[in-house]
């Protein structure tokens, strides 16, 4: 067998090829959207939003039962359809917006989201608005900040999401996703 001889000029273009490939996505994009590893750690405040924790929340909710609670956490979907590879509960009165906290959301996902914000706030960009997910997801605080760019005043930012409500002894019920059009 003979040998193959590279280049030193071919050899370094394939290393840094390589490590083109290996390199990993930025943890946020271009607008500001934490858009990798959204279940890890998350920073005390959200953009243009008030951080509540669960006895916050309470008391809001006392003061403010108009309040829309908005669940964001991601449902898999696939061929038209969201598809329940897990069983998902959230808190009482909540509408689950699923797959609305992405980093970067496709036209279809801002549509849904902005549809649905515009209903049920009634059209009102001061309408009390309280987003979450689960602790230490990103989710949360990417729909947060989405909806302060959007124009809405008075968010909320519900940090500890659904494990700080299951941590406190509060009920959760069984949830499903608000249908998404096909497009």
């Amino acid at each position: 067998m003979g040998q193959i001889l590279l280049s030193p000029l071919l050899v370094m273009s394939l290393l840094l090829g390589s490590a083109r490939a290996d390199e990993k996505p930025p943890l946020f994009n271009t607008d500001g959207y934490r858009q990798e590893h959204y279940r890890s750690p998350t920073p005390e405040q959200a953009p243009g939003a008030v951080t509540v924790d669960t006895a916050a929340l309470r008391q809001l909710l006392e003061r403010q039962p108009e309040a829309v609670l908005i669940d964001v956490f991601r449902r898999t979907w696939r061929f038209g359809q969201f598809f329940e590879d897990q069983p998902h509960s959230n808190l009482p009165g909540s509408v689950w917006l699923a797959n609305t906290g992405d980093g970067t959301l496709e036209p279809g996902w801002e549509a849904y989201f902005t549809r649905n914000l515009e209903r049920l706030s009634q059209g009102r960009k001061d309408a009390a608005i309280v987003f979450y997910c689960r602790s230490d997801c990103w989710l949360g605080w990417n729909a947060t900040r989405r909806a302060q760019a959007m124009g809405y005043t008075q968010l909320y930012w519900y940090r500890d999401g659904i494990d700080g409500w299951q941590q406190a002894g509060l009920p959760l019920h069984e949830a499903t996703p608000e249908p998404f059009p096909a497009p």
